[in-house]
């Protein structure tokens, strides 16, 4: 299994829509074949700060989630908003 931690540093402005997209992606991906968990996290000590955390079957199943339609969306609306860093492991 694979997984992603994706930390979004976001300022108080556009907090609000950065987590309705983080909200839809999570709702999408749930959906998707080969998803084994998928969340949206706030922060409970830094305001600025979210976690999108996703677990994968395998390295199929990432790519097909990385290619889909609601990823680029989702992603590149936050990415427009804030800024993401990721850790992947793998299990």
């Amino acid at each position: 299994m694979i997984r992603l931690n994706c930390f979004v540093s976001v300022s108080a402005e556009n907090k609000a829509a950065a987590l309705e997209a983080a909200k839809a992606l999570t709702a999408c991906s749930l959906k998707q074949d080969g998803c084994v968990a998928y969340d949206t996290f706030v922060s409970a000590t830094r305001e600025e700060v979210f976690m999108i955390c996703e677990t994968w079957r395998d390295k199929d199943a990432l790519a097909a989630h990385s290619a889909s339609a609601e990823f680029k969306k989702y992603v590149g609306d936050i990415e427009q908003l804030a800024q993401l860093k990721i850790e992947q492991f793998e299990f």
